[in-house]
């Protein structure tokens, strides 16, 4: 990873994305640790994370993920997803963060020198694009070893930097060792709240395809 020591850096997590990216590689992150390896590398200001909650979660099962993360270095971003039927009838479920990591990435980086975003999103190619042209450096933290690869090829062309998720294994995989009960928890609900969403997005999908 090419760093400089006095850079300000912001971490931007798609965390819906990044969990994708994490399980289609078979391992789970350990925030904590992806915290430390970033503050080694630079001055960083900001990690925001970056998530949808469905309405009957929001004050229940993915709280203390929320809450451990707030209380560990995080700054959450989250909103309610929407549920709507379309004009064919069919159920829809909206919780697109795309809109705020943008905003936020823009608003910021007149603070920064280097934006990190973890997301492997073709969308957010204009965001790069955009922070680029404000004399920003971007890293894309995605990867390219999943068939198919996690990670837009227009995204990672426009990045100055890409990272693959693969490589940072090793400094930020979660292990049993050393692992406090509070953040075990708030990795499990982690795991429950993106599978729902992910299910939803299925279920959609197949509806979808009826």
């Amino acid at each position: 990873m090419n760093f400089y020591s006095n850079e300000r850096i912001a971490l931007f997590i798609d965390g819906a994305n990044l969990y994708a990216t994490a399980k289609a590689l078979g391992f789970d992150i350990d925030y904590k640790r992806l915290l430390n390896l970033f503050r080694n590398k630079g001055v960083l200001l900001r990690a925001l994370y970056y998530t949808a909650l469905a309405e009957e979660q929001e004050y229940s099962s993915i709280r203390p993920l929320i809450d451990w993360l707030d209380y560990n270095g995080y700054s959450m971003v989250t909103k309610p997803t929407k549920e709507f039927t379309d004009a064919s009838g069919r159920r829809k479920i909206k919780g697109n963060m795309d809109i705020e990591l943008a905003v936020d990435a823009m608003e910021l980086a007149e603070h920064l020198d280097h934006i990190v975003l973890f997301s492997g999103d073709g969308d957010f190619r204009t965001l790069v694009e955009a922070l680029q042209h404000k004399g920003k450096r971007v890293s894309v933290v995605s990867t390219l070893t999943t068939q198919p690869p996690m990670v837009a090829d227009e995204l990672r062309r426009q990045a100055d930097q890409f990272i693959d998720l693969a490589d940072l294994q090793k400094d930020i995989c979660r292990t049993q060792r050393g692992e406090n009960g509070r953040e075990y928890q708030a990795h499990i609900h982690e795991q429950r709240h993106h599978e729902r969403m992910n299910a939803a997005a299925i279920r959609d999908t197949q509806v979808d395809a009826d």
